[in-house]
């Protein structure tokens, strides 16, 4: 179970569907929460600079820093990383895996080349609306498919997929189950769910999907619909 924590202007936040009008803040101090999270029992933080996902550039680099500081568990930053340089700074500063999503679509040859420098620390961030998949901070639906792309992804060399159903991200109504089995059974390296998930129950559920290799959540626990400690424990049965 991998809590999320979404930066935006410095704060910890989430937004609805994605849109940047929708935005509800949890907290002014984003590394408190993830010494929070940590101590709830987290082995792995996920971290998106939204900011960074609507711009292409990171803006909030110095509360990255400051949640590298903070907890000793791994975690894995997305959202506005558009180059090699960017990932080579993130990996210098102690991030443990890099998540690529507007790149992989727009720069499959940075993909293939930061997968061979990095080997294991490149991940490909897949948002999906209606199968398709979404970039820019959610803003844009290209043509590609989303298990193509992924497909396409993992021969490039990296080292995992987070999918992101979008029309069920923040809005605690449950994941798209289907999508997300269709999406593990296509691929041989490992898949996180991510989007919707808002009960131990959708836990439970996303479970029965043989080979999934993990699950974020952020709004079920900001909004305590969902207990970290409940769903660990419950992963922690799966193994």
């Amino acid at each position: 179970m991998i809590p999320a924590i979404d930066l935006k202007d410095g704060k910890c936040v989430r937004l609805l569907q994605g849109r940047k009008e929708d935005v509800t803040v949890y907290s002014d101090d984003p590394a408190a929460m993830a010494g929070h999270w940590a101590q709830m029992g987290a082995e792995l933080l996920h971290v998106v600079d939204l900011d960074g996902a609507f711009t292409g550039d990171q803006k909030n680099f110095d509360k990255i820093s400051a949640i590298r500081k903070a907890i000793d568990i791994p975690i894995e930053v997305g959202g506005g990383i558009r180059d090699i340089k960017r990932i080579e700074q993130l990996i210098s500063l102690g991030v443990d895996r890099v998540i690529i999503g507007t790149a992989a679509a727009k720069d499959p040859d940075m993909v293939k080349l930061s997968a061979d420098k990095f080997p294991g620390k490149v991940l490909a961030g897949i948002d999906a609306k209606d199968g398709k998949v979404a970039i820019k901070g959610w803003v844009e639906v290209t043509e590609f498919g989303a298990i193509d792309f992924a497909k396409k992804m993992q021969d490039a060399g990296i080292a995992g997929i987070i999918y992101t159903d979008i029309s069920r991200d923040g809005m605690l109504t449950g994941p798209n189950l289907n999508a997300m089995e269709a999406m593990v059974n296509a691929l041989s390296i490992p898949v996180i769910a991510s989007g919707g998930v808002s009960k131990i129950n959708d836990v439970e559920d996303l479970l029965k999907i043989k080979n999934l290799w993990g699950v974020i959540t952020g709004k079920a626990l900001y909004e305590g619909t969902m207990d970290l400690k409940s769903a660990i424990e419950i992963t922690k049965r799966k193994d």
